[in-house]
């Protein structure tokens, strides 16, 4: 395959396609972004979306290169800012709950996880309708010595391997169905429901749960950095998210940060709240 600065080259004239001709979701974009930057000027709105459409397709190439990629590579390209945060709590004998999201290169990810660290790193991951683009992913996502795990069979797996020592994560920022809402929180000035399964097995499995912010440095090179959202030993109070909530606001402080690099095609607030 060839090298990544010749994917991005030919990304360019998918940029300009997808956001000059087509305008793909472009109304979905500039309007998930008014919506949650209502303090920044149209000008700013624009800019962010223009830069969004590059930052995206740079993640398509990126995803696409995951097939070829070496290893000595991903780990020059991916690199985690304190690690011992994870691994002090892996180190004494607790899998623990990762929380990301759809920043920067989410599939890279799990695949330099797998590298850095020498415990199993998992994810947890919703199967594809189309039966090529299924297998295709999970070759691609697995071949650097990720394991996945079925969303329908997540509680299976942890009680089956509730003692290993281990990495989960879950992309954790994407809109439940409507009738499998739970919680609703304040996300970006905006109503917004989560998905509450991550928190209910980490209280079931007394496990810690920490967030994974993701900081784009430059051009196809990112840095990973931990924060503990809880150690596992909190008081569980039943219809209450504080973990949710944590996630929500540490995602929210990751995009002001840098907006751009987020994943504003997806329509997140099409839910709302009665």
């Amino acid at each position: 395959m060839l090298p990544l600065s010749a994917l991005y080259a030919i990304g360019y004239g998918l940029y300009l396609l997808i956001y000059r001709v087509v305008g793909y979701r472009k109304k979905v974009v500039l309007q998930n972004l008014r919506n949650s930057f209502p303090e920044r000027s149209e000008a700013e709105i624009q800019g962010i979306a223009k830069a969004f459409y590059r930052q995206f397709v740079d993640v398509v190439v990126e995803i696409v290169k995951l097939t070829t990629i070496s290893p000595s590579e991903m780990r020059q390209r991916v690199t985690f800012y304190n690690p011992e945060v994870l691994e002090q709590f892996v180190q004494a004998g607790k899998p623990v709950i990762i929380l990301g999201s759809h920043v920067g290169n989410w599939e890279w990810c799990l695949s330099a996880a797998s590298l850095r660290f020498n415990f199993p790193a998992e994810g947890v991951y919703r199967p594809l309708k189309n039966p090529f683009f299924e297998e295709y992913m999970i070759h691609i996502r697995s071949r650097l010595g990720a394991r996945l795990i079925k969303m329908k069979d997540t509680m299976r797996d942890f009680i089956r391997h509730r003692q290993v020592p281990r990495v989960v994560a879950l992309l954790s920022d994407q809109t439940p169905p409507y009738g499998e809402i739970q919680h609703w929180t304040t996300f970006l000035h905006q109503d917004t429901p989560f998905f509450v399964g991550a928190e209910k097995l980490a209280n079931s499995f007394g496990y810690p749960v920490l967030y994974l912010d993701v900081r784009r440095l430059k051009r196809g090179h990112y840095e990973l950095a931990f924060e503990v959202l809880t150690d596992g030993t909190h008081a569980v109070n039943e219809g209450v998210y504080p973990i949710t909530d944590a996630f929500a606001q540490k995602l929210e402080a990751t995009l002001q940060r840098n907006p751009a690099d987020y994943l504003w095609t997806h329509k997140r607030w099409k839910h709302k709240r009665v």
